[in-house]
């Protein structure tokens, strides 16, 4: 048998799988994954694809990414082909407890990231080939499956800018061009030198081909394999629902299974099925990692005054990067906003400018985090909500993001409104496991800092512009779920809970009440998921009632965080930013949002009235 006839006859097997098991489903995307047999056949099996099939965490195989991830059947019947998994367990498609989903999640081994969410899965694939090209010096290669109808997501050409900046030859993009999209006809249709065109004035390699020619298949991949200085992009004109009349290029079919009653006659179109033919992927090259060896410097010392949290955070990367070795940096544009220069100046082979680019951004730290490496996202607060999608996606990726956002809050003063993160906490506190601190000093930054890198998932920072006054001392313990009571008496009659900024407020309300003889007590909710529900519960018996303080809008905020605890009886009213903000000075707006220790002092003897 030659590989031409042997290669058709795995086609075959895999549109054989493909249509019984979205039938069996009855549902799935069977046109959108007919349409990229002979492209992922060929990858799979002719040579091209390389990975042990026996050893999926192997550092040097090759990775695949489905962006087009409603393609799952193809997926899944690829790696039936391999000898990987069972005519019996494709069956199973998209039942409950099934570990072939409706669209790709960690929960099959063999895929490397969840997608499905178009517009995401080329800067999963740069993350993993910024990993092998820069940081771990591996010789794998990265390909990414995309749909026609995901390159209009503007994620998609955010991705196509930074991977001709870095140079990622080993990052190859396949592009199913089948013309039809869920409601039918794509923006360029079949116009395949429309594609190439807008992706080659990018900086990348782009290769034309009929996807269902064998031969040009072949000759494609080993072209890309030989470019040297950028990126590759394979442009194939398909045909959605290839192999079945009742699907071909028919429009009305996408996301529907061949009903029951047609599926022999779609089977018969195939021809005969050598259901015993296995393909064989290639194995990669044998390679060990030499451990880095990291050169010693010398520790940033902590201010003894006054430091802002985002600087302090700065520091502390670097203070902690040789305990965790894994630690690599990405910042959109911001660093000398956000302070992650300083690590770039200490450790530049660690640290990626993604530029302007949050959602490929963070789309990269979800690639690296799924190789090992703990990514450390940072850009201002407010300009996270462009990423929310990505950030969502991540948390069915299993991964472990630190995510830093800065300028939070109206205290960021005279930029104005556009600039201030109001809503990153409840946005963060959405995504399941989660956790979200939010410090108010520099020790406290520096050390919720490294409680992060040692925490396994995803974790949201939440840093300040102005200096703020050191308040706690170097042997303070901060951990994950905690708070700290600053103020406490057996006289007090409310309690204040606030972080961050409004944390310096609730202090300096503090000393004012005192002089009055009105005693409050102040805890810090530095952690504010998971909160410390124990403190908040023994607060709440033992004052009269709980304000809590925010820089943020009271929607998802630190307030509704207490209000969440079952336990919690006593009233609990919020000071938050509830006027539209405007450009000022910090203690204006403080004031104007009634957020201020002024506010604060009003707002306690209004209760206790």
């Amino acid at each position: 048998m030659t590989d031409r006839d042997k290669m058709a006859k795995l086609s075959k097997l895999i549109r054989y799988f493909i249509l019984i098991s979205t039938t069996k489903a009855g549902s799935g995307h069977p046109s959108s994954s007919l349409s990229a047999v002979e492209l992922m056949s060929v990858l799979f099996f002719g040579g091209f694809f390389r990975f042990r099939v026996n050893d999926i965490k192997y550092v040097n195989n090759d990775r695949i990414i489905f962006s087009k991830g409603h393609a799952s059947p193809l997926m899944y019947s690829l790696w039936a082909a391999a000898g990987a998994l069972s005519e019996e367990e494709l069956l199973t498609l998209r039942k409950f407890g099934s570990r072939l989903e409706g669209h790709p999640t960690p929960g099959f081994p063999y895929s490397e990231a969840s997608t499905g969410s178009l517009g995401q899965g080329l800067s999963i694939g740069l993350g993993m080939a910024l990993n092998a090209k820069y940081l771990d010096k591996l010789p794998y290669n990265t390909y990414v499956l995309l749909g026609d109808s995901e390159m209009s997501e503007g994620s998609q050409w955010e991705a196509i800018q930074i991977a001709a900046h870095y140079k990622l030859n080993n990052l190859i993009g396949i592009l199913d061009v089948n013309r039809l999209g869920q409601r039918g006809k794509t923006m360029y249709g079949w116009d395949t030198m429309a594609y190439r065109d807008r992706i080659s004035s990018f900086g990348w390699e782009t290769i034309t081909i009929d996807g269902h020619n064998t031969e040009e298949i072949v000759n494609a991949y080993k072209l890309a394999l030989t470019v040297k200085d950028r990126p590759t992009m394979i442009i194939a004109k398909t045909i959605k629902g290839k192999g079945v009349s009742l699907l071909e290029d028919k429009d009305g079919w996408h996301g529907k299974a061949i009903p029951e009653e047609h599926l022999d006659a779609a089977l018969n179109e195939l021809g005969s099925i050598d259901k015993s033919i296995r393909g064989i992927i290639a194995e990669p090259e044998e390679i060990v990692i030499d451990e880095e060896k990291i050169k010693p410097y010398d520790k940033i010392l902590m201010a003894k005054d006054k430091i802002s949290t985002r600087k302090a955070y700065g520091n502390a990367l670097v203070n902690i990067f040789s305990k965790y070795p894994g630690i690599v940096v990405l910042d959109a544009e911001v660093s000398n906003s956000t302070f992650s220069e300083i690590f770039q100046k200490y450790f530049p082979q660690r640290f990626f400018e993604m530029y302007i680019t949050e959602q490929d951004m963070v789309g990269a730290a979800i690639g690296l985090s799924l190789r090992g490496k703990i990514p450390f996202v940072s850009t201002f607060a407010a300009f996270l909500t462009r990423a929310f999608d990505q950030i969502r996606m991540s948390q069915y990726s299993n991964t472990n993001i630190k995510f830093i956002g800065s300028h939070a809050g109206v205290s960021i003063g005279e930029d104005g409104s556009s600039q201030m993160g109001l809503e990153d906490i409840a946005m963060f506190r959405t995504l399941n496991n989660s956790v979200v601190l939010y410090p108010s000093d520099g020790i406290s930054t520096e050390k919720l800092v490294e409680e992060a890198a040692a925490h396994f998932g995803n974790v949201y920072i939440r840093t300040t512009r102005m200096d703020t006054p050191i308040i706690y001392d170097e042997k303070d313990i901060f951990k994950i779920g905690g708070s700290k009571t600053i103020k406490k008496s057996k006289d007090d009659v409310v309690t204040v809970c606030a972080a961050g900024i409004t944390l310096h407020e609730a202090l300096k309300a503090y000393e004012e009440l005192k002089k009055e003889n009105i005693t409050i007590r102040v805890i810090d909710i530095y952690s504010i998921k998971p909160i410390d529900q124990e403190t908040i519960i023994k607060a709440q018996e033992e004052t009269r009632a709980i304000l809590t303080v925010e820089d943020h809008y009271p929607e998802g905020g630190i307030g509704e965080a207490i209000k969440s605890i079952a336990s919690v009886r006593c009233p609990v009213h919020n000071l938050a930013v509830k006027k539209i903000p405007r450009s000022g000075k910090p203690d204006e707006l403080l004031d104007y949002e009634e957020i201020s220790s002024m506010a604060i002092i009003h707002k306690v003897k209004e209760l206790i009235a």
